[in-house]
């Protein structure tokens, strides 16, 4: 699978957000705390508001996956920077299939998250239930134009669940918009639900869990435990992109809960520092997660993008090919070409 790398976004929320009738720019009721290996730095997230019923004027990202699916070729990674690193299978390899290009949309619970109830317009929407349905069926329009352009992977991209594994910012969502944590993640299960419930029988969708990403930074921890059970058997994705780079995404006990038929995608590489991790490590860190989770239900990638805006990147190309590589070849050791 190939991704565009959403080069041509701004923001990868709001860029797509921001393109249905009604929505517009808001001021975020939370006060975020980025963390790092060297301190912590306060801020505030983009969000947005609804201000009148949703509506679809046009295709948001259509074109965009038109374009990627013309230049998606079979070559398993783009030609290496000169004097880079090769980031080439190997020649034993058999030969690569066309390559699937997978395109990426925020989640719709972010059009709710950040601003709660207040954030949408009682006028319009004086039922929060019609103000859910409606914004399930404009996504649920997008979703359908890219499958008629031909997507067959989609990725959504998901950041409240893993909020919601945090207590800080559990405390954050009852005090700033008034919201039971405890219950938001299966208000956010129905809605991703009918989001994608006109999907082709033949598309894939999978969600990937982020735990904030900039510049080498992040905003929750914890472990996955409060979401579990909600994320792996009422939200009804193929597959699920999990950070797992530190120790704050807790232990692999929660794969327990994954049901038969679902793929969980370790995110054991992590693209906040540019030093490369030890094959042994991984394949350890692989093996323990098999204790609750099948190793054929399993997969290896980075923990989440090189870089999650304009200014975002941590390391230089060069080490970004290499850490690419290291899951090449990690998951061929563990799983075979197979």
């Amino acid at each position: 699978a190939v991704t565009d790398g959403e080069f041509n976004r701004a923001s990868w929320q709001t860029d797509f957000l921001l393109r249905f009738q009604n929505v517009e720019p808001a001021e975020s009721k939370f006060t975020v705390h980025f963390h790092s290996e060297k301190g912590d730095t306060a801020g505030r997230p983009h969000t947005v508001k609804v201000v009148g019923k949703l509506a679809r004027p046009r295709g948001v990202f259509v074109d965009d996956f038109k374009f990627l699916a013309s230049v998606a070729g079979a070559a398993p990674f783009p030609a290496a920077p000169s004097g880079g690193p090769s980031p080439g299978a190997p020649s034993s390899a058999p030969p690569a299939e066309r390559a699937v290009p997978k395109i990426t949309l925020p989640s719709p619970s972010l059009m709710h998250f950040r601003g709660g109830r207040q954030a949408i317009d009682a006028t319009a929407y004086p039922d929060m239930s019609e103000f859910y349905r409606d914004l399930a069926r404009v996504y649920r329009e997008e979703i359908a134009d890219l499958a008629a352009a031909g997507c067959r992977y989609l990725q959504l991209d998901e950041v409240n669940f893993a909020y919601l594994c945090d207590p800080t910012l559990r405390e954050d969502v009852r005090r700033n918009i008034g919201e039971d944590p405890a219950t938001l993640p299966r208000t956010y299960a129905r809605l991703i639900n009918d989001a994608i419930s006109g999907r082709p029988a033949d598309m894939t969708v999978c969600m990937h869990l982020c735990r904030g990403n900039f510049a080498g930074n992040w905003m929750a921890s914890g472990g996955y435990e409060p979401v579990a059970d909600v994320l792996f058997n009422e939200v009804g994705v193929d597959g699920y992109f999990l950070e797992y780079d530190t120790t704050r995404a807790g232990g692999f006990e929660p794969l327990r809960l994954v049901p038969k038929g679902k793929t969980v995608v370790l995110g054991l590489v992590t693209t906040k520092r540019g030093q490369l991790e030890r094959k042994e490590d991984l394949v350890r860190r692989i093996g323990e997660a098999s204790r609750f989770l099948a190793l054929d239900q399993l997969g290896l990638s980075p923990q989440c993008g090189f870089a999650s805006g304009i200014a975002g990147a941590t390391m230089t190309a060069d080490e970004q090919f290499a850490k690419l590589q290291l899951v090449v070849e990690v998951a061929r050791e563990v799983w075979g070409d197979a």
